[in-house]
């Protein structure tokens, strides 16, 4: 069995993950074979297990990798750029939304509906921790305006976990149809937005 530096296994992890990219965006994940992940990358099927348990593993890695380059620009988008945190919030949201419509790989999953079969696919306790990870972008601003009185909650998690569950209504936009779907979104992201947060906590604004 050849040995890797740790150059080497760096320059294969992003091989694989460079084909996953490619295949699972083309082809969805359950459709895509260790074999086509392995040959894109040009290493043989057997090497693929030193790095990934499953393709699945990959796809999960690879998302995470997205989402570390993505956080920035959707918090710059929206809790960076407004005070307001309605106006916040409803931003956050439409780009959340937007980077799932448009990003090819999660498009092809979502479409595939194969989120179920990543569920069943990774552990649990895994996907909590990928869950957990990719909210601490966000948390701290949350805490801040709870600690405000400008956001309506039991807690920050909860806030945080209610806009991350509302970004999945686009699992449903088939269900909806695509003539809805636009007027819906708009709906859910303006009665999200303006339900979670306390205008009279707000600076400056009269209860008159």
């Amino acid at each position: 069995m050849p040995t890797f530096t740790d150059e080497k296994r760096a320059k294969v992890r992003e091989s694989l993950r460079e084909s996953g990219r490619e295949l699972f965006a083309r082809h969805g994940v359950r459709k895509t074979t260790i074999s086509e992940l392995t040959e894109s990358a040009g290493i043989g099927t057997g090497t693929f297990y030193r790095f990934y348990d499953s393709k699945e593993d990959l796809y999960v890695d690879i998302v995470e990798k997205q989402t570390e380059a993505l956080i920035p620009r959707l918090l710059r988008e929206s809790v960076q750029k407004y005070d307001d945190p309605e106006q916040a919030i409803a931003a956050l949201l439409d780009a959340t939304f937007d980077e799932f419509e448009s990003n090819p790989l999660l498009r092809q999953v979502i479409a595939e509906d194969e989120v179920s079969h990543l569920r069943d696919s990774v552990p649990d306790e895994e996907l909590t921790k990928k869950r957990a990870h990719s909210m601490e972008f966000v948390l701290p601003h949350i805490e801040n305006w709870y600690d405000e009185g400008k956001v309506i909650g039991p807690d920050p998690e909860t806030i945080a976990e209610t806009i991350r569950a509302v970004s999945r209504i686009v699992l449903q936009r088939e269900q909806i149809g695509e003539e809805r779907y636009p007027e819906v979104r708009d709906t859910l992201v303006a009665a999200v937005a303006a339900g979670l947060t306390d205008v009279s906590g707000s600076p400056g604004v009269s209860d008159e």
